[in-house]
């Protein structure tokens, strides 16, 4: 009898957040939702998680299925950071310059980054983990075989990217809580490559590679110089470069005198990629100096 009414009661609450919390989806992604939060003590009314559909490959093909994955949102981090009794607070999202960019024929302007910072206490001091997300890395397709953005990220660009740079800064400050698993924000619109055991003594031989384009040189905050092999390598490698040096000016003024050369040089050959780092790099001085401005006012008076 009370196996029949556990079941009953079951069909009840599956009934009931199809028709509330996840309109249209599949009883048995529901019921992943219902595991998922008993195994995490968590409430499945709050909608700690989300159903996400995503095309899932198949290993060592291309060949994949559209599956409902089921992924935490950025509820569920707050929860659980939450929990630890030393979340102190984040701060207000701060956003780059904007950008125009036509992807997929479809003409998008978008922050190009987002900067938040999570505040955690350790051993009785309030410390600060910052993250800084590009909205080119994390934005959602509208369809696997586009690089248009899906509706929710073209008009939400900030909102989105905002929730983005929340759950990395709350991954930073909450590693043990939050642990490797992205959220839905974040995966959203992507493809999951599960990863394949390869065969090594069948691999076909491949062909030839193509000549190498002339390595492209930056030097790191820490004034060690490095070479690499792709626009898009380097462009990300500079982009981690100013995360590190974002909160400090004096650092973002010397590690930009250190490469100056280094980007005309590359600009030659890569000025849109080139044009897009020195624009963030005018942005984040340009915020760093209206601090200093109002200090010296204030001083004055």
């Amino acid at each position: 009898m009370s196996n029949a009414l556990t079941v009953q009661s079951e069909e009840r609450m599956i009934d009931v957040m199809r028709a509330s919390l996840y309109p249209g989806a599949k009883p048995d992604s529901i019921r992943m939702v219902m595991g998922y939060c008993a195994a995490r003590n968590l409430d499945p009314l709050r909608k700690p998680v989300h159903i996400v559909p995503m095309w899932v490959k198949e290993p060592g093909s291309d060949k994949g299925a559209m599956q409902d994955v089921v992924m935490p949102g950025i509820a569920l981090y707050r929860i659980e950071a939450a929990r630890t009794g030393e979340y102190a607070g984040k701060s207000e999202p701060i956003f780059g310059p904007m950008m125009t960019q036509k992807l997929s024929g479809v003409e998008v302007s978008f922050p190009a980054w987002c900067k938040v910072t999570v505040y955690r206490m350790v051993n009785g001091q309030r410390c600060e983990f910052t993250a800084l997300e590009y909205w080119l890395e994390n934005y959602a397709t509208a369809k696997r075989d586009t690089d248009a953005p899906n509706a929710m990220w073209k008009k939400r660009a900030f909102g989105q990217l905002a929730k983005c740079a929340e759950a990395q800064a709350l991954r930073m400050a909450f590693p043990e809580a939050t642990g490797g698993e992205p959220t839905a924000e974040e995966m959203e619109g992507k493809v999951l490559e599960p990863r394949a055991v390869e065969n090594l003594a069948a691999a076909p031989v491949a062909p030839p590679a193509p000549p190498a384009e002339a390595p492209l040189p930056l030097v790191a905050p820490n004034a060690q110089e490095y070479s690499f092999k792709g626009i898009e390598t380097w462009q990300k490698a500079a982009q981690r470069a100013l995360g590190q040096v974002s909160n400090d000016l004096a650092a973002l003024r010397v590690w930009r005198e250190a490469n100056l050369d280094h980007f005309r040089e590359i600009s030659s050959r890569h000025p849109e990629q080139v044009r897009l780092i020195e624009m963030m790099i005018s942005d984040l001085m340009n915020t760093a100096y209206a601090p200093e401005e109002t200090q010296t006012q204030e001083a004055a008076q």
